[in-house]
């Protein structure tokens, strides 16, 4: 299974809430960017968390892509969520390539967990940041890391 984990890009600082903070201008920019990324690859879902700027980083995504299957919301892609959680919710899934759209800390957390076998690795997750960890089995310690890319590493 491939995973390609991807934060939101860059959201507007405050919101009624933080649930419904929106990407600003440079956040949809950034998440149009890292699509070129993913425009070879045979994705079969894209997850998003419920919140509004995941939602939108996954639908430009979706749209840049031209993926006809949409966005699937996934309530437990939030930012406070369990990376062990989400390895359990992966390890249930029959899709061989997954894009999860989801936030801070819970990105570098889950590739973390998912690669080093622990929560404590520090791996940089800008906005838009995109991840890509293979494994051929979903569980802590077990997932390879393939790519960790963020805008600014396709503008120089």
């Amino acid at each position: 299974m491939r995973v390609w984990v991807m934060r939101h890009g860059q959201a507007a600082a405050q919101a009624a809430s933080d649930a419904q903070r929106p990407l600003t201008a440079a956040g949809q920019q950034e998440a149009r960017l890292m699509a070129d990324l993913l425009r070879q690859q045979p994705l079969d879902a894209i997850l998003a968390s419920p919140y509004v700027r995941a939602q939108q980083t996954a639908a430009l995504v979706c749209a840049e892509l031209g993926f006809e299957r949409g966005v699937s919301t996934a309530p437990w892609l939030t930012p406070d969520d369990d990376p062990a959680e989400v390895l359990r919710y992966l390890a249930e899934r029959q899709e061989q390539n997954l894009l999860l759209v989801s936030h801070q800390p819970l990105v570098s957390q889950l590739l973390s967990l998912f690669c080093e076998g622990h929560r404590r690795a520090h791996l940089p997750m800008p906005t838009a940041a995109l991840a890509c960890v293979e494994s051929d089995f979903v569980a802590a310690g077990l997932g390879q890391l393939l790519l960790l890319k963020t805008p600014a590493d396709l503008h120089s």
